[in-house]
């Protein structure tokens, strides 16, 4: 197969480093003090010109410190492409981005022009040194951030590309996931107005067919009939176990209530390990805007608060694996096993359970059919660009569908909202409520029922009861969820699968293992010792983004007790 072809890269471009403006966030000036305080957490080594300090691909790459010498960052060649130098580092600088956090691969490599001395500072001092150091670890986040928001734009996001067409869902399902877990890449819509001309003959030139799409190249080299989980894998973002791997806290789930237990977990000391199925943002990346949450007056988009929250787990040293979708949790002798789905284990000696809930759907003919292709079960910039300002319609009767069809709306789109029930007020917040009623872009209709769609390879037309049909290029469907706990064995739940927890599990589910205990389920804990459960999963919870955030921070004061019952924390 033949490597990537990089035709958006004037040609101009390759070779000499460009010559930016200094950015201070991107590379602060760093004082005596501050300097010398840095070099505390690293151990020197002496740099040759022609050395590399890290290459494309490598895993677990070190965060390097230039006391003197230069180093440039570069591009590597991509298929016929040369390699193009990014950016040059002199002395008193560090080298790395955010990915140096997570332990993805790295997609740049750094190669030494001037002899000097360089500091390599492992990953055990870099968690010390972002623990111990509030000032200098402000600085470091700040810089790996914005270096990761600066390489959007330029050739490193060529580094993963993906190559698709609209109508597919499994290329949706690739950009969802390079977007949620905040990837650098360039995506192609083989089928964008824009594209066509350019990428007419793009897979006849290639050797490839229209079975081979979606398309990633990773560094030019193509994986036909990608998945999230492949390009994981090559990224190094799929959990890789050591034999003697054992977590204190492994949480099942990347929403609101899984961040909030990984952080307070990681920055209480407990080794975490953080698991979602897709990438970590749960239903919450998908909401527009969220105007309750306390400490954002003007709303917060769920992208932002998400990607916020990711940026804090990282920093307190959490790993973040996804897609990785657990399939079973059983107790060992030790603690638990959880297994993923492709067959790999984790050991753990405790796990919150906040795998949320899985979307519901209407039994609809053709349903199917146009899945990606316009119906979308999220209201986010990704879905936006699919509707371009057309009629959409939106079902649903709670907050999340009543955001979604004013986020809608202000972007340009003519919304119709479908509700069962005839009181938008039952389920709804009432500020949202006389948003949706005063806007004369939404029209709310009640007591109404979807019962048909239409179209080509995309949805066209809806049909709604008392309505008729009606043109629309999107339908968002939020009519709920139902509570993702299939994959959990012998774990107490209710009529509705809900996980029960604390002193809702009724006495009959607790077996022997809790009288050898001596105790009873702590808070969050459910009917499996050690495995508690937070968020929408748990039966009586609220199902809003703030009693989230407080049931999976919560959680891990039980998990303290637990782990201080059995031995306490390695």
């Amino acid at each position: 197969m033949p490597p990537e072809k990089d035709e958006t890269l004037p040609a101009a471009s390759a070779g000499a480093a460009p010559e930016p403006a200094h950015d201070p966030v991107q590379s602060p000036r760093l004082t005596d003090d501050q300097w010398a305080r840095l070099l505390e957490f690293g151990e020197p080594e002496e740099i040759e010109p022609g050395d590399y300090l890290f290459r494309t691909g490598q895993r677990d790459y070190n965060l390097m410190l230039i006391e003197s010498g230069q180093v440039e960052i570069v591009r590597e060649p991509l298929g016929w492409v040369g390699e193009v130098v990014i950016t040059t580092i002199g002395p008193r600088s560090f080298l790395g981005e955010l990915g140096i956090l997570n332990g993805q691969a790295a997609f740049l490599s750094a190669r030494v022009t001037e002899p000097g001395i360089a500091y390599r500072v492992s990953e055990e001092n870099l968690r010390r040194l972002m623990a111990e150091d509030d000032e200098l670890c402000d600085i470091l986040l700040h810089a790996l951030w914005a270096r990761r928001e600066a390489l959007r734009s330029g050739p490193a996001a060529l580094t993963l590309k993906l190559v698709g067409s609209k109508a597919s869902s499994e290329f949706l399902a690739l950009r969802r996931f390079a977007e949620r877990t905040d990837l650098v890449h360039t995506a192609i819509d083989l089928e964008d107005a824009v594209d066509k001309t350019h990428h007419a003959d793009y897979l006849e030139e290639r050797g490839f067919t229209k079975a081979d799409l979606p398309i990633a190249y990773v560094q030019g080299e193509p994986i036909l009939r990608a998945t999230p989980g492949l390009v994981a894998d090559r990224l190094g973002l799929s959990y890789q176990a050591s034999t003697d791997d054992f977590v204190d806290l492994t949480v099942i789930g990347g929403g609101p209530a899984g961040l909030a237990a990984a952080i307070y977990g990681a920055s209480e000391g407990l080794r975490t390990v953080l698991l979602d199925a897709v990438a970590p943002g749960g239903q919450a990346a998908a909401t527009s805007r969220i105007e309750n949450f306390l400490g954002f007056p003007f709303g917060v988009t769920g992208r932002a608060l998400i990607g916020q929250a990711s940026l804090q787990a990282l920093k307190f040293g959490v790993r973040v694996y996804a897609p990785c979708e657990a399939v079973s949790l059983t107790t060992i002798d030790e603690g638990l096993e959880v297994t993923l789905r492709d067959g790999r284990t984790i050991h753990t000696r405790s796990a919150i359970v906040t795998s949320g809930a899985a979307y519901r759907t209407l039994d609809l003919d053709r349903w199917n059919d146009f899945e990606g292709s316009g119906i979308f079960y999220a209201a986010t910039p990704l879905e936006l660009r699919q509707v371009m300002e057309s009629p959409v319609v939106v079902v649903g009767g709670a907050n999340s569908a009543g955001q979604a069809a004013l986020y809608l709306a202000s972007n340009g789109c003519p919304v119709r909202l479908v509700v069962r029930g005839d009181d938008l007020s039952r389920r709804m917040s009432s500020y949202l409520v006389t948003r949706l009623l005063e806007d004369p872009r939404v029209e709310v209709l009640t007591r109404s029922h979807v019962v048909g769609l239409d179209g080509d390879r995309y949805l066209r037309r809806v049909h709604i009861d008392r309505v008729g049909e009606v043109e629309a290029r999107g339908l968002f469907c939020f009519i709920g969820a139902e509570p993702a706990t299939s994959w959990l064995n012998g774990v107490d739940r209710d009529p509705e699968g809900f996980l029960r927890t604390g002193v809702d599990i009724p006495l009959d589910a607790l077996g022997e293992d809790w009288r050898r205990l001596g105790r009873e389920p702590l808070p969050f804990e459910t009917s499996l010792p050690r495995v508690f459960a937070a968020g929408d999963v748990r039966r009586g919870s609220m199902k809003r983004v703030a009693a989230a955030v407080g049931e999976g921070s919560s959680a891990v004061a039980s998990v303290h007790r637990a782990l201080a019952s059995v031995g306490g924390v390695s």
